[in-house]
């Protein structure tokens, strides 16, 4: 029987995503889990593998076109098998109604709720697990609620030495960044869905709220010395202990001292947030930036700190993130010295009151205790909303991230 694949349900307050790219095309041959097509929705491209191994019998959803959730987007099946209707609904008719007990919701990538064959209900961990490690999640008892399948359940199976499928789902294609035109010659690169996201968020935020910057320079040598101290060990726990999270351990203890700054302007007044949900901006290189949300960062010591940025980044850049991921932010770090800017003027990621970037870290000579010293340096560059901060709160704040790193231990 032919497999209806649908816009899986990608995150709370999500009706419609973009389709992007095809991975396959009519015809080809899919195993179960292997990415079928990549789609967007709030700047976040996920990949939404195959619910099911067969042939690609239709594509109906067209690159570039919206889809509302719970649209059909292919029909998988056999070989030369036929579909209900002769032919699958045009792109047009894609939002027609499909009853539910005639279909399988698809993995929406690894990190969104999935409903596939028998099986109920895979959370997006059991997902990845079992598509990593070729586990038929068909051969597992689930122990959880109705019988669900849990991670636990799948990683005891694994342990075990449980009957796995014949082979691991291919990897989608890497992105490859568009060829330029030969010198002399125009060419129209044009907008992506993420680009033009992007555009419009930094469009609106000139325009919504006053930016002031305010830098200050930080003397990172405890946070050199504790780094080369502790790097080796980080790493035996499977950690890359990197100066960002040393940076977000600081905006953590400035927020915490000055909680006005993790605000957000609302025409009724100043919305103090409770949580601190650090934004971590992330480079996709030629396709632009997202910022994958470290949520309750107050709550998480440096080795914890340290694994979730890790985590963020490798699944933001492999396209891994699901849409809640990039949603919640109270505060934003951009470390835009990776490129090797000294300092720079970034634009507030809007509701928040405030964003902070950190510029290369260099060795210049400055006076110590009258005394001339050659430090690793690093400039602090903080923009903040005028009508929430004025500049002495501001710059309260800022010297608590400096003197954070600064009198590291």
């Amino acid at each position: 029987m032919a497999t209806k694949v649908l816009v899986p349900l990608l995150g709370e307050g999500v009706e419609e995503v973009t389709v992007i790219k095809w991975l396959k095309k009519e015809g080809d041959t899919i195993a179960e889990f292997e990415p079928l097509l990549e789609v967007n929705t709030d700047k976040v491209d996920t990949e939404v593998p195959a619910p099911a191994s067969g042939t690609v019998l239709r594509i109906v959803a067209e690159e570039g076109a919206p889809a509302k959730v719970g649209s059909l987007l292919a029909i998988i099946g056999a070989p030369g098998e036929a579909i209900e209707g002769g032919r699958a609904p045009s792109s047009k008719k894609q939002a027609e109604a499909v009853k539910p007990e005639t279909v399988v919701q698809p993995a929406a990538s690894v990190q969104s709720s999935v409903a596939v064959k028998d099986l109920g209900f895979i959370s997006p961990v059991v997902a990845r697990i079992a598509a990593e490690h070729g586990v038929n999640l068909q051969q597992i008892a689930g122990t959880g609620l109705n019988g669900r399948i849990t991670k636990n359940d799948v990683l005891a199976y694994v342990e075990s030495g449980g009957p796995k499928t014949a082979e691991r789902a291919p990897q989608a294609p890497a992105f490859q960044a568009p060829s330029l035109a030969p010198v002399g010659e125009d060419q129209l690169i044009k907008h992506s869905t993420m680009r033009r996201a992007i555009a419009e968020h930094m469009v609106m935020s000139k325009r919504t709220s006053p930016h002031v910057l305010s830098v200050m320079e930080a003397d990172m040598k405890n946070i050199v010395q504790h780094r080369s101290a502790n790097k080796e060990a980080f790493a035996r726990d499977g950690v890359n202990l990197t100066f960002t999270a040393y940076f977000m351990m600081a905006l953590v203890a400035g927020l915490k001292s000055y909680p006005l700054v993790n605000s957000s302007w609302t025409d009724e007044g100043v919305l103090v947030h409770r949580a601190v949900n650090l934004g971590m901006a992330t480079s996709l290189g030629e396709e632009g930036l997202i910022v994958p949300v470290i949520k309750n960062a107050d709550n998480l010591s440096l080795l914890a700190m340290a694994r979730t940025i890790n985590d963020l980044a490798m699944r933001a850049r492999a396209k891994k993130l699901q849409p809640d991921e990039v949603k919640g932010g109270t505060f934003t770090l951009t470390n835009h010295g990776i490129g090797g800017s000294l300092f720079a003027s970034p634009v507030i990621n809007q509701p928040q009151c405030g964003i902070l970037g950190t510029g290369a870290m260099q060795k210049r000579v400055v006076v110590v205790d009258d005394a001339i010293a050659i430090r690793p340096m690093v400039y602090l560059s903080f923009v903040f909303d005028h009508r929430i901060l004025d500049g002495a709160s501001a710059d309260s704040f800022l010297t608590k991230v400096k003197q954070t790193l600064e009198d590291w231990k």
